[in-house]
């Protein structure tokens, strides 16, 4: 045996009201949150649904709305706890707000990206959170061809042509090699993403800088791959095979990091005492053993809340018409997979200000 639902039973809005002994439209007010009802009203109306078991419809609502009360949050990886972590605060802004979030993920595929962006298209989404699969803008066109609000999440795309919630990847990726050059190392290698994605370039920028600064050559040491851990594994036994062999890595993602280390550990090395590392990105407490990674953390959950604000202020006409780019702030955390290099124990060395 199992229940069926007789939906010639469900409540309408009418068995409500009667129920209540108040009009329709009295029902639809409350339902809808619109226009004044006073509280002992409102509280015959919420006991009569209770007591019916009255589920509003939300299609026809949305029909003579033109709203959906959903949102999208399109990533590139939601396994990556860095993306899951700003998930969850987009969902739980949006749910604050009245709204579903649907979640989508593309694998780094532009063809999954756009195949989705059609889809919610269709299905009348409301507005789209987009982590950029790729460096191109037309993902951000077709939504604004069809009035669609769209905020850019963690990458940008140039020119800017939606709001963008980000971090300063190349200033953060600077602020990481130095704590590596501050304790001696000279040989850094960089693990580098995609070429072409923002971030992945930004992260290689910043770590050129930082060692243009220092007098310092990187030729040989930057090698390019995907933001995966098989990837950074690959990468890292490249650079490990170097001779001289580099005494700092430095992991462009959190992914990237965990592949290093178990690259490292092939090779019979330790850390840090034979290789330093330092990564982009922490990576979640579950992963106990790996917390001793210096690292650069970024606000994923504020990144996705905030997101949220940008997109809900586009969906109620409360934002300026120009474009709008939030950078939040990013946090060093010195752990102990920093240590001096090999060559400059026993003495001081100060990286080049």
């Amino acid at each position: 045996m199992y229940n069926e639902i007789d939906y010639t039973l469900m409540a309408t809005v009418r068995d409500v009201a009667e129920r209540a002994g108040v009009s329709p439209i009295t029902v639809s007010r409350v339902i809808n949150n619109a226009g004044y009802i006073s509280g002992a009203t409102r509280a015959k109306v919420e006991a009569a649904i209770a007591e019916l078991g009255y589920v509003p419809n939300t299609l026809a609502r949305s029909l003579r709305s033109k709203r959906s009360h959903t949102l999208a949050f399109i990533t590139t990886d939601i396994t990556n706890p860095f993306f899951t972590s700003m998930a969850r605060g987009i969902e739980d802004a949006a749910s604050a707000a009245g709204y579903t979030v649907l979640f989508c993920n593309t694998d780094e595929s532009v063809e999954k990206e756009d195949r989705y962006v059609r889809l919610l298209l269709q299905k009348q989404t409301d507005g789209i959170l987009l982590v950029p699969a790729g460096s191109s803008p037309r993902s951000v066109d077709l939504l604004r061809s069809q009035d669609t609000p769209v905020v850019v999440l963690d990458r940008a795309i140039e020119p800017l042509k939606a709001d963008v919630v980000r971090c300063d990847s190349v200033r953060s990726s600077y602020d990481l090699i130095r704590v590596l050059l501050e304790r001696g190392h000279r040989r850094i290698a960089a693990l580098g993403g995609p070429v072409g994605i923002s971030t992945a370039d930004d992260r290689i920028a910043g770590y050129t800088h930082a060692m243009k600064e220092a007098g310092l050559p990187t030729r040989d040491l930057v090698i390019y791959g995907q933001f995966t851990e098989s990837s950074g594994f690959e990468m890292a036994q490249s650079v490990l095979a170097l001779s001289p062999r580099p005494t700092g890595l430095f992991a462009t993602n959190n992914f990237v990091a965990l592949g290093a280390i178990r690259a490292i550990e092939a090779h019979g090395l330790r850390i840090p005492q034979d290789v330093s590392v330092v990564a982009f990105d922490d990576v979640p407490p579950v992963l106990a053993q790996y917390a001793f990674l210096t690292v650069i953390a970024q606000p994923a959950y504020q990144m996705g809340q905030k997101a949220v604000e940008l997109l809900l202020q586009r969906l109620q006409d409360e934002a300026p018409p120009e474009y709008r780019q939030v950078i939040l702030p990013t946090h060093l955390i010195v752990r102990g997979s920093v240590g001096l290099a090999p060559d400059a124990r026993g003495s001081v060395v100060t990286a080049p200000k």
